[in-house]
């Protein structure tokens, strides 16, 4: 049976391991605390007044949901299907390699962000988080 048809079947519950994947990639990036995405704060106010000098520190949050993603959604179902330790080795550094790529359009993208682009960005990822 392919993913989709996986996936169909478990309605809007088939967010919740990206979803997991993401707070826990999250909490690994910022030493352990879960740092808060949506709602008011004193890094929030700071990120309004100035969103571009936070850039960086945004695209790395995005390279870290991307990378948190495409192994909830592609390497631990291949890891569960247990196709064999030479297919799981080249899937692997395939991704690393994806990853890699991605991380590099992502920064470069980001980086030429003006500041209410940027805003809109940290606006969609938290309704991810949501």
């Amino acid at each position: 049976m392919d993913m989709p048809c996986l996936m169909a079947d478990r309605g809007s519950r088939a967010f919740t391991p990206i979803i997991q994947a993401m707070a826990t990639s999250i909490r690994r990036a910022s030493g352990g605390k879960s740092p808060r995405l949506a709602g008011p704060s004193a890094g929030s106010a700071r990120l309004a007044e100035n969103p571009v000098a936070h850039a960086d520190e945004l695209a790395n949050l995005v390279v870290e949901l991307t990378n948190a993603g495409l192994d909830a959604y592609f390497m631990q179902p291949l890891k569960l299907a247990k196709p064999g330790f030479v297919v799981e080795q080249s899937a692997s550094l395939g991704m690393v390699g994806v990853q890699q790529v991605l991380g590099t359009v992502i920064r470069r993208v980001i980086g030429r962000m003006n500041g209410a682009q940027l805003l809109s960005v940290c606006g969609s990822i938290g309704q991810f988080m949501r």
